[in-house]
């Protein structure tokens, strides 16, 4: 009888290992005073964005001081594209993401803001 609860438990501490490894991947910190609703990234210069990642958020859109989990994206240098409700769009460049770690956006970064 020991052994089917023991094995369970060797299951449920080998899976919650294999995920605290994982880490919590990356996060942007939306320190700007809106609503974001769209949000991409690019690698520095390039100018070639990849997708909405606010299409990561159950709501679709990241609230001021809110957090949002970025997927598909390696550590490096990124140049932000931040889309608000009503089409004004600003950039932020040059951000340093790092593994597993949180960068933040606040309104003083954003320059080359339309509307």
């Amino acid at each position: 009888m020991l052994r089917l609860p023991l094995a369970a438990a060797v299951l449920l501490l080998a899976a919650s290992g294999e995920l605290a490894a994982q880490g919590k991947g990356i996060r942007f910190w939306n320190l700007t005073t809106a609503t974001v609703v769209n949000f991409q990234l690019s690698p520095a210069g390039k100018d070639a964005w990849g997708p909405n990642q606010c299409l990561n958020d159950r709501d679709k859109e990241v609230d001021h001081d809110e957090r949002l989990r970025i997927t598909r994206i390696a550590p490096g240098r990124y140049d932000a594209k931040v889309g608000y409700r009503g089409g004004r769009t600003c950039c932020d460049r040059a951000i340093e993401i790092e593994a597993d770690a949180v960068f933040s956006i606040a309104d003083k970064d954003l320059r080359e803001c339309n509307k």
